[in-house]
C-alpha cells in the first residue's frame, strides 16, 4: 500500500500559514522545525501534522503563487477528507478565513475550497456514503 505522507510547500510567512492550517487541523501540531539553506538561500522550515502525515512549510517564498484561473503549469489544489465539513468551515471562519468557493452539488459528498495565505487552493471534502461507486461518481 502507498499513501501520501507529506506535502512540502514554499510559503512567505510560516506563522500566517500555520494560523490557517491550525484552524483546519486543531489536532495537528508542529512536529519539528529549524533552519536550512536551499540553493544558497537561508530559510526556516516546520513540519506540521500528526504522527503519520504532515505539511512542510519553508519560508523562502518570493512572488505570487500561480494564477488559479489561468493555465500555467503548477499545483491546482490539494484536498483533505473530513468527517465534519461544517466544523472545518466554522473553525476557519472563526480564525478569519473566508470560503473561496463551493464545490459541486452532489448527494454523496460535500466539498468546499479555501485559499491559504500563500494562494494555495485547499479543498475539504466530506463523503456522505461509504460506497465507493457513489462517493466516486463522475457524472
Amino acid at each position: 500500500m502507498i499513501h501520501l505522507e507529506h506535502l512540502n510547500l514554499v510559503v512567505t510567512d510560516i506563522e500566517k500559514t500555520l494560523k490557517f492550517y491550525q484552524a483546519a487541523f486543531p489536532h495537528w501540531k508542529v512536529r519539528g522545525g529549524g533552519e536550512a539553506s536551499w540553493h544558497g538561500k537561508k530559510r526556516n522550515w516546520v513540519h506540521f501534522g500528526d504522527d503519520y502525515q504532515y505539511l512542510t512549510f519553508n519560508d523562502d517564498g518570493v512572488g505570487e503563487n500561480r494564477d488559479l484561473t489561468g493555465h500555467q503549469v503548477g499545483l491546482a489544489h490539494f484536498a483533505f477528507v473530513t468527517s465534519d465539513i461544517d466544523s472545518v468551515m466554522t473553525q476557519l471562519a472563526e480564525a478569519g478565513f473566508n470560503l473561496d468557493k463551493d464545490g459541486a452539488v452532489d448527494e454523496y459528498r460535500k466539498n468546499v475550497y479555501y485559499l491559504d495565505p500563500n494562494g494555495y487552493e485547499v479543498e475539504f471534502v466530506q463523503y456522505l456514503s461509504d460506497t465507493p461507486s457513489l462517493r466516486n461518481r463522475y457524472e
